[in-house]
């Protein structure tokens, strides 16, 4: 009898400082908590705030990644779900409504794709393309709040939807460096949707939770409310942004301010933080508690700017202060130790750094919150239907209505 041969599961993940990629391989025991076999990383200096830049470099990038990958789990890099990152990455609502022409007036699944596709005709500019749909809830007859009208009857069906748009420019500059790098994107994913899917449960989905994914130069965020996604954004600043502050501040070199934020950093009020003492070779020597260079004062005004600019997008949504689930914070500057108190303290809600759900295998290495996206991706990658054979496809619980949605129909 022929053993049966377990499918692999592939996460790309392109940040504007590293390029990370996590492969996944089927658990015969448990197939919804696939084993981590291979994980890579390396140094990208060809992106902008996540956006490509420099091809060749990100090509670069993206090429030792996998080879790294490839090396840990012995099994050849194939298509990955891929992220998608940069500012000009936006949410919009919108509302799609059809009448239902069957004899004895019956919600199809077909009825349901139609209305979900009436939502997507929206007016675009030339520039820009849609890379995911989100249904939030559909409306029959004026009744509201249904979440799936399939095998209800009535005349006329609605949707709201959360429609994610890209500047197509941007994505072209993507498929530049995937296809010369030699991957087939099986789904392209915001990375704090990928975020999501990696950390939060089912309960917090519900509740209301906040989702904050801060990377070196930008800060996905995806609040998601009743099981739906409610609104994402993209802001563009990250963790850089305070390297930069501090080397201005301290008058230093990036390299040396970006070892103080990370060995010396800290932002809650009662940490014990204090100045550096760099020799004139341009190394950290020590730190006292006398503030002198004021690191801690850099580093928290950066944070408060951009705990800011998270806050204004919650306002557009009248979800300012109002969420149960609070804060979950993932990405390579929410090890900033006292982040989730600072955010808690700005935010005044209840925030915690975001751990992976369970998962086997190789989980030491990927439990970093810096690898959240891209576990997240893999984990899109085993779950999302239509991927050229690479995984089962069978939808789960606790991945949004993107699995049976739209979300196939929009993959690039």
């Amino acid at each position: 009898m022929r053993e049966a041969v377990s499918a692999h599961y592939f996460g790309l993940d392109i940040g504007t400082s590293t390029v990370r990629c996590v492969i996944g391989m089927e658990n015969q025991d448990d197939p919804l908590r696939p084993s981590i076999i291979g994980h890579g990383s390396a140094p990208n200096t060809g992106m902008r705030r996540g956006v490509v830049a420099h091809v060749d470099d990100v090509i670069d990038a993206v090429v030792h990644a996998i080879t790294e990958a490839e090396r840990v789990s012995g099994v050849h890099f194939q298509g990955a779900s891929v992220n998608v990152n940069g500012a000009h990455v936006t949410g919009m609502n919108s509302r799609g409504v059809i009448a239902i022409s069957a004899a004895n007036r019956e919600i199809t699944a077909d009825d349901r794709l139609r209305v979900e596709e009436a939502a997507t005709i929206v007016q675009l500019p030339p520039n820009r393309e849609i890379i995911q749909v989100f249904a939030k809830n559909y409306r029959l007859d004026g009744q509201d709040n249904i979440k799936d009208p399939v095998g209800m009857q009535g005349i006329r069906l609605e949707v709201d939807t959360h429609i994610v748009t890209a500047a197509t420019p941007n994505m072209r500059s993507l498929d530049m460096v995937l296809e010369k790098s030699r991957v087939t994107p099986n789904h392209h994913a915001v990375s704090s949707l990928a975020c999501a899917e990696a950390v939060l449960n089912r309960q917090q989905k519900e509740s209301g939770t906040l989702l904050l994914d801060i990377g070196a130069g930008t800060t996905n965020l995806v609040v998601i409310e009743d099981g739906e996604v409610q609104h994402v954004a993209v802001l563009p600043m990250g963790g850089r942004d305070i390297t930069n502050d501090l080397a201005i501040g301290l008058k230093t070199d990036l390299d040396i301010a970006e070892r103080i934020k990370t060995e010396h950093g800290a932002l809650a009020s009662k940490a014990k933080i204090g100045s550096a003492a760099i020799s004139h070779e341009g190394k950290v020597q020590a730190f006292d508690k006398s503030g002198d260079y004021g690191v801690n004062n850099i580093i928290e005004a950066r944070v408060e700017d951009l705990l800011e600019l998270v806050d204004k997008e919650l306002k557009k949504i009248h979800r300012s202060r109002k969420l149960p689930g609070g804060v979950v914070l993932v990405g390579g500057t929410a090890k900033l130790p006292g982040i989730d108190e600072f955010a808690k303290d700005k935010l005044q809600l209840s925030a915690r750094i975001g751990s992976l759900q369970p998962l086997g295998g190789l989980i030491d290495t990927v439990a970093d919150p810096a690898y959240t996206t891209a576990v997240g991706l893999m984990l899109l990658d085993m779950l999302l239907p239509g991927q050229q054979g690479q995984g089962s496809g069978q939808p789960n619980a606790n991945v949004f209505r993107l699995v049976d949605g739209l979300f196939k129909r929009f993959k690039r």
